[in-house]
């Protein structure tokens, strides 16, 4: 909801009524629940999932959404909503990539009491104990999911910021992914919650996500400039890539 309200005020800036953000967020929130958990199940369908009965693979409430899946999700349905209204894609992009990273910080507060996401054993003063019956009791560790979320609040304002003096639309959104995906990538550095045989080599799986996404922001910021790329270009892309 913060988020939401973040960008209404934002889009105001481009005579876009706030309304009409508030009428996105229904298409966001269930795009992002739907990519968060259909990527949580295939990354950990062996762990959680094999020989259970498939009902689980709907059972939310369990827990078990990944950020990135969330972040595709929530982008497609972003997608259709703009070709729907016939808005402008990027320009709604930029209006929406501040609240993304404020509503992060948020969520990552909700990882922390719920005790997903930990981090690696720490002597350090501001390691964390989580209660007796979690998996790191009575280790410390570090508070990944605070790192994260504070983090994530500079970005929110950094982003906030180059809103109003951005040079083309999509700049926002662009530098929001690489921002974001070297925060994750420098964050994931403390966590303690992967086992081995997530790992690809050094890397975790978000770390080798975050390759992609760091690609994709840089390749934005060469090419929007340049060419308009509208909505049926990004289309053709995902049509493309699924080939």
């Amino acid at each position: 909801m913060a988020g939401l309200w973040t960008a209404s005020r934002r889009a105001l800036r481009y005579n876009i009524h706030p309304e009409t953000i508030f009428d996105l967020g229904p298409w966001l929130l269930v795009g992002t629940i739907i990519g968060a958990r259909a990527l949580y199940v295939i990354s950990y369908w062996n762990e959680s999932f094999a020989g259970r009965p498939i009902r689980e693979i709907f059972m939310v409430q369990h827990g078990g959404l990944v950020f990135y899946g969330g972040l595709i999700g929530a982008s497609l349905g972003c997608i259709l909503f703009a070709w729907r209204k016939q808005l402008p894609l990027w320009r709604l992009a930029d209006i929406l990539a501040p609240s993304i990273a404020l509503g992060y910080f948020f969520g990552r507060w909700g990882c922390l009491m719920n005790g997903c996401c930990y981090g690696r054993s720490t002597t350090m003063p501001w390691g964390i104990q989580f209660p007796y019956g979690h998996e790191t009791y009575p280790h410390y560790v570090h508070p990944t999911q605070i790192y994260d979320s504070l983090l994530s609040l500079g970005l929110y304002g950094f982003l906030a910021w180059l809103y109003r003096r951005k040079k083309f639309d999509g700049q926002v959104f662009a530098v929001y992914l690489i921002c974001y995906a070297v925060i994750r990538s420098f964050v994931e550095i403390f966590r303690g919650d992967y086992t081995p045989a997530h790992y690809l080599g050094p890397l975790t799986p978000a770390q080798l996500v975050s390759i992609g996404i760091i690609a994709a922001g840089v390749i934005l910021l060469w090419k929007l400039p340049r060419k308009k790329i509208g909505i049926h270009d990004v289309a053709k892309a995902v049509v493309a890539h699924k080939a």
